[in-house]
């Protein structure tokens, strides 16, 4: 029994349901509660640039060859293009076949403004997209020094502090991570506050899609990629639950990524292909938000009677594969990428996204969610694959998980 009062997952599970209490029978209140929320994620953050920095960094000038470091790059960005095109896929699969969107009465549902989303979405440049996105700009910043601090002859004068830095970065983080459960709490009172369990309703079916698309796509796309190196979903899942349940109160795969990058290096993931994949995942590799993204497009065609073609759908699937790759940094990204997107085909109203904008909050949870494990298995395959990963590790993190908070 101490070991449960003592065990954080326990806390922030024991913070959701409080949080969904709340939310449902005192909803003033509970949308107050959404600074808690805020501001865990601002602290996490905090943490993120500096570990990606000196994870990437280090990670690279440990190499020695920086044609591996090119080699695990092109292995990354090829991974997250089949992976995120068979997520779409998916979703576009699903979506015909399910048909969410037949019947929906547009009457029940209430409207919300997306003017500032497609305004955005109209305005939506590269150049602004990396320019919002400090990720990936503290990605690129961390491999020019790294592959700068490779070629330098002294460079352990330099990597040993760095190593010292990173340790008590750590340390330091996983003090933070006690305020989990009021991070947690605040972004689900939040949630169920302002939005109530009642908008589920009329678009029930969408969501309940959603979920089901997603966790087919962790258990058997994911599964299967992990079961060929012989690693158990189910194991994984059950190591890195404290994070999912972190990611799933604050609907933001980013209050976690410290925390994964750490656990993944633990149970046998180099440190310089975890820095890598990881923070390049976080912009490239979201095959929640992908999966979301096809159905949303299928279920508005649906809901306006558009009869889509063939050709039709292979354009909106191709239209998807380069507005998907927008979809991180930029607030209400999955908005923006739907607008654009429906901007670029042309044939359903851009108005309805307004439909969508009670249950999205909901559907974010299935989002990161994915995302967030989708990043995880990216690192152990590609580790696996690089032949840098120690198996040996995995067994003891798996059969007895250390517990640092």
């Amino acid at each position: 029994m101490k070991k449960v009062f003592t065990n954080l997952t326990f806390w922030v599970l024991i913070a959701i349901i409080a949080a969904i209490i709340l939310g449902n029978f005192y909803p003033d209140t509970a949308v107050k509660m959404k600074v808690l929320g805020d501001d865990f994620i601002a602290l996490i953050k905090y943490f993120i640039y500096p570990i990606i920095l000196l994870t990437i960094s280090l990670g690279i000038s440990n190499m020695g060859d920086l044609k591996k470091a090119g080699r695990v790059g092109g292995k990354a960005i090829l991974y997250f293009e089949i992976i995120t095109t068979f997520a779409l896929c998916i979703g576009i699969i699903v979506s015909h076949a399910v048909k969410p969107g037949s019947g929906v009465d547009i009457l029940s549902i209430k409207a919300g403004d997306i003017s500032s989303y497609v305004k955005q979405a109209n305005t939506f440049t590269w150049f602004g997209f990396l320019k919002e996105n400090p990720t990936l700009q503290i990605v690129i910043v961390a491999i020019i020094f790294g592959i700068w601090l490779s070629k330098f002859r002294q460079k352990q004068k330099i990597i040993q502090p760095l190593s010292v830095a990173s340790k008590y970065v750590f340390k330091t983080l996983h003090f933070v991570m006690y305020l989990a459960p009021l991070g947690a709490f605040g972004g689900m009172a939040y949630t169920i506050g302002k939005f109530g369990l009642h908008t589920l309703l009329p678009l029930g079916k969408l969501m309940i899609c959603v979920y089901i698309t997603c966790i087919c796509f962790i258990f058997i796309v994911l599964g299967l990629l992990l079961r060929y190196y012989n690693i158990s979903i189910f194991k994984f899942l059950k190591y890195i639950s404290e994070e999912l349940l972190i990611v799933l109160g604050t609907s933001s795969s980013e209050a976690a990524l410290p925390s994964l990058i750490e656990k993944l290096e633990r149970m046998g993931c180099s440190q310089s292909v975890t820095g890598l994949v990881v923070p390049a995942g976080y912009s490239f590799n979201l095959d929640g938000t992908t999966i979301y993204l096809s159905m949303s497009v299928l279920f508005l065609a649906q809901v306006y009677n558009v009869d889509l073609s063939l050709h039709q759908i292979i354009i909106i699937i191709g239209v998807l594969l380069i507005t998907s790759k927008g979809a991180a940094g930029v607030t209400g990204s999955g908005f923006i990428v739907l607008a654009s997107t429906l901007t670029a085909v042309k044939v359903i109203p851009v108005e309805g996204l307004a439909f969508l904008l009670g249950v999205d909050r909901f559907m974010s949870e299935a989002r990161a969610l994915t995302n967030f494990i989708g990043n995880g298995v990216a690192t152990i395959v590609l580790s696996n694959n690089e032949k840098e990963f120690e198996r040996s590790k995995m067994l003891v993190a798996f059969n007895k998980p250390e517990v640092k908070h």
